[in-house]
This record gives structure tokens, C-alpha cells and sequence, in this order.
């Protein structure tokens, strides 16, 4: 009993009056590339893929990203992967992304474009993108859906139901 309580007052003593876990520590944000973008479409294994192209300052996408972290966690014991690619400037993740992710309790796996020439990458997402976003990709092994506009949650999940079965 005298250890715990020798840890606990240890515990207590070493983190300074005031400092809380800082949130922004629990939200992992992978940066990626042109390669990333092609390796991330073009996978061909035995897993449905749902890949969202979004920033925080557009509306449309703000309104639908609730859709797919819900479907990141109906399915997150299945074959299906919810992937959200966010096209915020790097230089506002700190200050803008991490805050919307923490307050839209996002879990879903959250990656960052750093390469901002997006004419350079988007004809490998789908040739027929203009580059506008909100834009889905939903693919698996045998089909490929891209779908350049807001989603509602019924579309969202008819699309990825009509793949699943």
C-alpha cells in the first residue's frame, strides 16, 4: 500500500500545478506525398477502401465528414478502410486541423497532402477530377467508384454497401 501511495505522490509532484495531457498529443496526422496518394488508391488487396479528399474550410465537406467516421466505426472490425485525406495547409494543422478533428471526435485514419501541386497528383486519383472537394474514392479489388460532390449519409452508405455485397 506505502508504494502506491509513494507513486501516486511521485506522479503528482512531477507534472507541474496546472499542465493537462495536451490533447493535440492523441492525434496522429501522417503527411503524404504524390506516392503516398497513388500507393493509398491503388492498393490491391482483399480490403474496400472509402477515400475522402476534404479541408476544414470547406463547408460541404465539414457537413459530411460526420458520415464517414460513422463509417469508420460501424465497419472498423471488417475489411473496410475509412481513409481522410486532408488538403488544409500545412502550416495550419496545429492551429486549425487538430481543433476540428478533437472536436469532431474523428477517428478514422487522418492524413495530411503536403504536395500542394495538385494537378501533379489528382489525374491518379481519378482522371475525371476537376479537383474540386468534397471528392470520394470507394474501391476494392474489382471496382472503383468517384464521386466529386457533397455526399448525404444514405448515399455515402449505399455506395459502400453496393461494394460490400
Amino acid at each position: 500500500m506505502g508504494i502506491i501511495i509513494l507513486l501516486l505522490f511521485f506522479l503528482h509532484a512531477t507534472q507541474p500545478e496546472g499542465q493537462s495531457i495536451d490533447e493535440s498529443d492523441r492525434v496522429e496526422i501522417v503527411r503524404i506525398d504524390k506516392e503516398g496518394i497513388i500507393d493509398i488508391t491503388q492498393k490491391t488487396n482483399d480490403t474496400t477502401y472509402v477515400i475522402n479528399f476534404w479541408a476544414t474550410w470547406c463547408s460541404p465537406c465539414v457537413k459530411e465528414i460526420g458520415y464517414f467516421e460513422e463509417l469508420h466505426r460501424k465497419y472498423a472490425a471488417s475489411p473496410l478502410r475509412v481513409i481522410l485525406v486532408s488538403l488544409d495547409f500545412p502550416n495550419q494543422v496545429e492551429r486549425r486541423l487538430i481543433p476540428f478533428l478533437i472536436q469532431k471526435e474523428i477517428t478514422a485514419q487522418v492524413l495530411l497532402m503536403t504536395d500542394l501541386n495538385y494537378n501533379g497528383w489528382i489525374d491518379s486519383v481519378d482522371p475525371s477530377w476537376s479537383g474540386s472537394i468534397p471528392a470520394t474514392l470507394i474501391y476494392d479489388q474489382k471496382e472503383r467508384v468517384f464521386l466529386e460532390k457533397e455526399l448525404s449519409r444514405d448515399e455515402l452508405f449505399k455506395q459502400v454497401n453496393l461494394m460490400l455485397n
